[in-house]
């Protein structure tokens, strides 16, 4: 049994009443898989911050960057190509689409994430003076929704169920 087959089978196992009633299994394979690889972001991200840059300035040549920002770039394209790999091999197995077209559509809607993600934190945090902590919960709603809707119409289009 391949690796992607062990993870659907693990996911499905957990696809008890009432889920099926509330979502298709495909959305559940998805929620699934996203949340694992958003806990794998803050545990790397932490231990890279904390342990890898030590709290401290990371220096390459004349460019110096914050360690809030070089844990984020170490862990990202780790957790991209988690991600990727998860959906195309666990929640959009049957996209009839080619791999790199796959992976270029599925790096837009990242990066479309992240600028959801950074611009609205600016303006809620910033403008409209919401709290950090509850403008954050709410984009990551919104970014959830919004890359759930693109991977399945976009990214991974034309998958079937199964």
């Amino acid at each position: 049994m391949t690796l992607s087959r062990m993870i659907i089978a693990a996911i499905d196992r957990l696809y008890l009443p009432p889920l099926p009633r509330i979502m298709p299994r495909q959305t559940f394979r998805y929620a699934v898989c996203g949340g694992a690889n958003m806990v794998l972001d803050m545990v790397l991200y932490f231990l890279f911050y904390n342990f890898l840059y030590d709290k401290q300035n990371f220096v390459i040549g004349p460019v110096t960057i914050s360690p809030e920002i070089a844990a984020f770039l170490t862990a990202f394209p780790i957790t991209f190509l988690t991600g990727l790999w998860l959906a195309r091999n666990v929640s959009f197995r049957n996209s009839p689409l080619r791999t790199v077209t796959q992976g270029g559509r599925y790096f837009m809607v990242v990066v479309l994430n992240i600028v959801i993600k950074y611009s609205g934190l600016k303006l809620l945090v910033e403008v409209i003076g919401v709290y950090p902590s509850i403008s954050n919960a709410i984009l990551t709603v919104v970014t959830v929704v919004v890359s759930y809707l693109l991977q399945k119409n976009f990214s991974f289009r034309g998958h079937t169920a199964e």
